[in-house]
């Protein structure tokens, strides 16, 4: 690699196997397309090729850092306990919206719909900080601010969004069929972690590893923010390169 900043990109098999990223589902769980990326069933439990999950992880990396030099749109997507909340917070750092409570049906195929929603989110967020609602009664109030937590739950991630993502980084696709059925129905593009029990074929780029323990989730997703802020700091600079 040519620089420090993409180095932040690259994951040592020492690391994976700290993190256990080796571990998959039990064998009698697994899904065949997985075969590929499996090295050894051990004690009725696969292990992956941590060798090919590596390559990748790196191909994934690179892929989404010029897909953000070409100013595409990104979502995370988690909404399972143990990586919803290390998806918000890999999102916040790298700035990209984040769905991690629950898919909204229609978020890529109803846009509008869901921009609906967006916006009234932000029109009543606006009302309840500049005492737009205070000749309301309380119990108008509390419906208004109960209104807010709802719609903050499912849009709080995505206000930021000016159209439907282009591309969709979720952990667990079992959990997430929605999302990838939107997804491939209007041709926005897929990465994924992807387990042993699971197909893969939807997915862009896959990257084979244990989806379920904490530190996988989170060895694997920080990478993957590293190049997606890369990218976007690439961008920028290449467009302050331009208007000079």
């Amino acid at each position: 690699m040519s620089s420090d900043k993409t180095d932040k990109s690259v994951v040592s098999l020492e690391k994976m196997l700290e993190a256990g990223v080796h571990f998959g589902h039990q064998a009698k769980r697994w899904y065949p397309k997985m075969a590929p990326y499996i090295w050894q069933s051990r004690d009725g439990v696969h292990i992956f090729d941590l060798l090919k999950t590596q390559q990748l992880l790196q191909e994934a990396c690179e892929a989404v850092k010029q897909d953000m030099i070409a100013g595409k749109t990104i979502a995370y997507v988690a909404t399972k306990r143990q990586a919803a909340a290390i998806a918000k917070e890999e999102a916040k750092r790298a700035g990209v919206p984040y769905i991690v409570s629950r898919w909204a049906g229609g978020t890529i195929t109803n846009w509008q719909q869901v921009k609906q929603s967006i916006d009234r989110l932000k029109k009543l967020k606006s009302g309840l900080e500049s005492g737009e609602f205070k000749q309301y009664t309380k119990k108008e109030r509390v419906l208004l601010d109960r209104e807010v937590t709802r719609l903050e739950r499912l849009f709080g991630g995505i206000v930021d969004l000016a159209q439907p993502p282009q591309i969709l980084f979720i952990i667990d696709i079992n959990r997430e069929k929605a999302a990838v059925a939107e997804a491939k129905h209007n041709g926005a593009k897929l990465y994924a972690l992807v387990d042993s029990n699971v197909d893969p074929e939807p997915i862009d780029h896959p990257i084979p590893c244990n989806d379920d323990a904490v530190r996988s989730i989170k060895l694997m997703t920080e990478a993957f923010t590293n190049a997606v802020i890369e990218g976007k700091e690439l961008a920028a600079k290449a467009k302050i390169e331009v208007t000079k």
